[in-house]
């Protein structure tokens, strides 16, 4: 399934003719009420309904702001910096985020919130009218419909912590929602990802990519247990779970990794046998700014390409520099890990090396002046790369800024693997099986062909580097999935998004502070929900 909007406006559009009116047609029935009551009649119906509710995955951008979790997840952290124009403003709502100086009025926050809550109603719309057309293929609609459900409420629960649970279609009089409590939360997660299991096929038809799986809600379940466990006093039974149903994942048998790790990012790359669960984005609509939430393209690839960069650099067009790796990031890569870092960050000197690699000539490579200084660190992030093989992708007439269609791995088999290791490991499971793992993971990392015996093991590095097996886990996390939206979460639900982190840093060292693990509810929502609160208390992380 690559075109999530696509089918959206083909709904759009067989709603609108059904409702057709001409002289005869009048008298009509109101059209909402023709929406509620007749339309869940037909598997095309549901279908298309189901299309609805994966749409907001695609969302890079929604009511005029950039919203990507990736992005987050990375600025917000010690991995990256904001980035943006010489004035260290561009793009304020992001700007806050790098700073720790957001509040309730930031101007993506709402936006955040709001995309999700729109992706759960739609799934409940496709659940709560299942029974109007019962067959086979609806049931496995619905089963994708609590997936959705279960990913959207979990994505929440990472920005804004313990948020309403919303399981059934909202009226005007729900307007009283309070926050439920962590527990409650991971509760409907857990229920609807098992309900899902049960129904969704292990693999996928080639015309299927981008849909629920087996796997990917085993995989997500399994996530979702690793972080309860870690906000529930490191809960060892919950680790158990959580190590339960990642290994349900690799006893498919269906995923590997790819061999070579620069392929995952490569133009054109898509659905590879590494990714589990991915977020499809297309070039096929006409993405404009006028109608934000019609953007198809990753919004990423512009937004954070090599600002000032030369135009005749043979591989990359300019982009607009947001999502700048951190001197830390850098330097966190051990001496010989530099495959793995030369695939999340590229450098000015090997931009330069590219240019007199191709025969071609630029007197200044990176204009270093139309960056903010801030923020600018020599580095620039490279698996959301701006290539010039996009130029041309806006082939609907759509903004050629915003129909670069690089998909966006939300769950991939070397992040399970790495989350399994650590399940095992907290779970006082055997730690000889969590090295096992974790070392698939590090032989891919010595570069591609066969490594065996050409890296260094977990045990090794345990030995060399006088670290603990978690301390392992945790330098892996960060060097495998380094600028693809993990950084921020593994820090806040194992307690290490703390004030000492950013030392060094002055702006975030002084800004941070405990409310900062979590965004607050916008004003928008609190203005209108009387008994929602900005942050989410102690009380509520039980």
């Amino acid at each position: 399934m690559n075109q999530y909007k696509i089918s959206v406006i083909a709904l759009i559009a067989f709603m609108l003719s059904a409702t057709g009116c001409n002289e005869d047609r009048l008298d009509v029935e109101p059209v909402n009420e023709f929406l509620s009551a007749n339309f869940y009649q037909t598997e095309e119906q549901v279908f298309s309904a189901l299309i609805a509710a994966y749409d907001p995955l695609g969302w890079t951008m929604a009511y005029g702001n950039w919203v990507s979790h990736v992005m987050f997840a990375e600025i917000r952290s010690d991995n990256a910096n904001a980035g943006g124009d010489p004035s260290d403003n561009d793009q304020p709502g992001w700007q806050e985020f790098d700073d720790f100086r957001n509040t309730n009025t930031n101007t993506v926050t709402h936006p955040i919130y709001r995309k999700h809550y729109i992706g759960i109603f739609r799934a409940n719309l496709v659940i709560s009218n299942s029974d109007k057309a019962s067959t086979p293929a609806v049931e496995r609609y619905v089963a994708e419909a609590q997936f959705l459900r279960a990913y959207y409420h979990f994505e929440l629960f990472k920005h804004f912590g313990p948020i309403p649970v919303v399981t059934e279609t909202l009226t005007p009089d729900d307007i009283g929602r309070e926050r439920n409590t962590m527990s409650e939360v991971f509760e409907a997660i857990v229920s609807d990802l098992e309900a899902a299991i049960n129904v969704l096929p292990a693999t996928l038809s080639a015309g299927e990519a981008g849909r629920a799986s087996k796997g990917a809600a085993e995989a997500l379940l399994g996530k979702a247990y690793l972080y309860w466990a870690d906000m529930d006093n490191d809960d060892p039974q919950k680790f158990a779970l959580a190590a339960e149903h990642l290994r349900e994942v690799v006893n498919l048998g269906i995923y590997s990794l790819v061999d070579d790790m620069e392929a995952l990012y490569a133009l054109g790359a898509k659905n590879p046998a590494e990714s589990v669960f991915e977020l499809q984005q297309s070039n096929l609509y006409p993405s404009n700014w006028g109608w934000f939430e019609g953007i198809d393209g990753n919004g990423m690839v512009q937004l954070c390409g090599v600002r000032g960069l030369c135009t005749d650099h043979p591989t990359y067009e300019p982009g607009w520099g947001f999502m700048l790796p951190t001197q830390d990031l850098y330097d966190h890569y051990l001496a010989d890990d530099t495959y793995r870092r030369d695939a999340a960050i590229i450098t000015v000197d090997e931009l330069a090396q590219e240019i007199e690699d191709a025969g071609a000539s630029c007197a200044v490579v990176v204009d270093e002046t139309q960056t903010t200084p801030v923020d600018y660190t020599g580095y620039w992030q490279e698996k959301y790369a701006n290539y010039k093989g996009y130029l041309g992708n806006n082939v609907n007439g759509g903004d050629p800024n915003l129909t670069k269609d690089a998909n966006i791995y939300a769950i991939r088999y070397a992040d399970v693997l790495l989350m399994l290791a650590e399940a095992i490991h907290r779970s006082n499971g055997s730690d000889a099986e969590a090295m096992e793992y974790i070392d698939i993971v590090r032989e891919r990392a010595a570069g591609p062909g066969d490594n065996t015996g050409n890296f260094r093991t977990a045990q090794q590095l345990m030995s060399d580097m006088g670290w603990t097996l978690l301390d392992v886990i945790w330098y892996e996390r960060r060097a495998e999935l380094a600028m693809e939206g993990h950084r921020w979460f593994d820090l806040v639900r194992s307690g290490r998004a703390t004030r000492e982190l950013f030392a060094g840093d002055p702006i975030r060292e002084s800004n941070f502070d405990d409310n900062d693990l979590w965004l607050p509810i916008a004003l928008e929502e609190l203005s209108v929900a009387p008994n929602l609160t900005e942050y989410p208390d102690a009380s509520l992380f039980q």
